[in-house]
């Protein structure tokens, strides 16, 4: 799989939004890679982990977040979901998983309901060691301050506002990684 021409294809300016998508997907695979480098024990596998890390955020280019140069019409949440389906369209069911499984430290059918998300009603929680470590690695990045990586403990405070829950998930994945 060529990730890069995935990219190009929804991704085609040279623009700031997609300046930030490489930004932090970068962030995040390399993250990944460095868990998989240390953890030789979980035989992951690095080449879907660069692929997957690189294409988790595909599906922000349709949604409304302007203070990350996103200009589509539907809710941030939705973003994984609406990748997912880009990626499945290409192709690339293992990869679209990631996708709609890393938002949080994945969302319950329970959280979905409770909340009124706009998803399907059904668990999108990363299943797999893979989909485990790009969803860890991908809270240590945001994509409004590419340059820093957060702590342990500033990404558990942005994960609280969601509930305790996805809080415990990723204390779990801290002691595994």
């Amino acid at each position: 799989m060529d990730y890069q021409a995935i990219i190009q294809k929804y991704y085609p300016e040279d623009n700031e939004l997609r300046h930030i998508l490489l930004v932090h997907s970068r962030s995040v695979a390399d993250k990944a890679l460095a868990i998989a480098d240390r953890h030789p024990e979980l035989s992951l596998d690095k080449q879907f982990l660069e692929e997957a890390a690189m294409l988790h955020d595909i599906g922000i280019i349709r949604c409304d977040a302007p203070g990350i140069q996103c200009f589509g019409n539907e809710p941030y949440i939705c973003h994984g979901r609406i990748g997912a389906e880009m990626l499945r369209t290409e192709g690339f069911p293992r990869h679209a998983r990631v996708c709609e499984r890393h938002t949080g430290a994945g969302i319950t059918r329970s959280q979905i309901i409770a909340q009124q998300l706009p998803l399907p009603a059904q668990d999108f929680l990363p299943e797999t060691m893979e989909e485990k470590v790009i969803c860890y690695a991908d809270k240590f990045f945001s994509k409004t301050h590419l340059d820093k990586e957060k702590t342990v403990e500033q990404a558990i405070a942005s994960l609280s506002k969601f509930g305790e829950e996805g809080v415990e998930r990723f204390r779990e994945w801290v002691k595994m990684f």
